[in-house]
């Protein structure tokens, strides 16, 4: 295992955040679904997209499910999840933000990247979409804290203006 392997910090869903956010979209859909089939409003349209939210609520839980069962790291070379994926490399790293103000998932952080890269969302983790990444979401804030300052660190080591 090289430098660029060792994990700095990492990012992870907390069981009971993690088991509420599943749990509370997968009632919302079947509430959605129970409206819309037993207790249908008067026009079919309405109908309709009570069904297909309360489908699209339970493919959310499921997904929600599946991505936060990993972890985000922080090594030597960028941000990855802990099955390999790359979030983002440290050199394509612009800026990092977790005021409160800044457009960023729940407990979590934005990175603004040099330039855009493909988007890609895993509910309750991060999301990536063109120049951004948010971390974040049914993860303790203090692991988001303390990835943000790590990174805020190597961007400073950097770049030391």
């Amino acid at each position: 295992m090289g430098d660029d392997d060792t994990v700095l910090a990492t990012v992870s869903a907390s069981a009971m955040r993690r088991g509420l956010g599943i749990t509370m979209l997968g009632l919302l859909g079947l509430l959605l679904i129970y409206t819309g089939i037993l207790r249908p409003p008067a026009h079919m349209g309405w109908q309709a997209f009570l069904v297909v939210m309360g489908i699209l609520s339970l493919w959310g839980a499921e997904r929600m499910r599946r991505a936060t069962r990993v972890a985000v790291e922080l090594t030597e070379a960028g941000l990855r999840t802990s099955d390999g994926e790359v979030i983002a490399a440290v050199e394509d790293i612009a800026s990092v933000d977790r005021g409160a103000f800044a457009f960023k998932p729940s407990n979590g952080f934005i990175l603004r990247l040099k330039g855009r890269a493909p988007g890609r969302w895993q509910p309750g983790l991060w999301w990536r979409f063109g120049p951004r990444v948010g971390i974040g979401g049914v993860t303790p804030g203090s692991q988001g804290k303390v990835m943000a300052d790590i990174i805020a660190a190597k961007l400073a080591e950097r770049d030391p203006r």
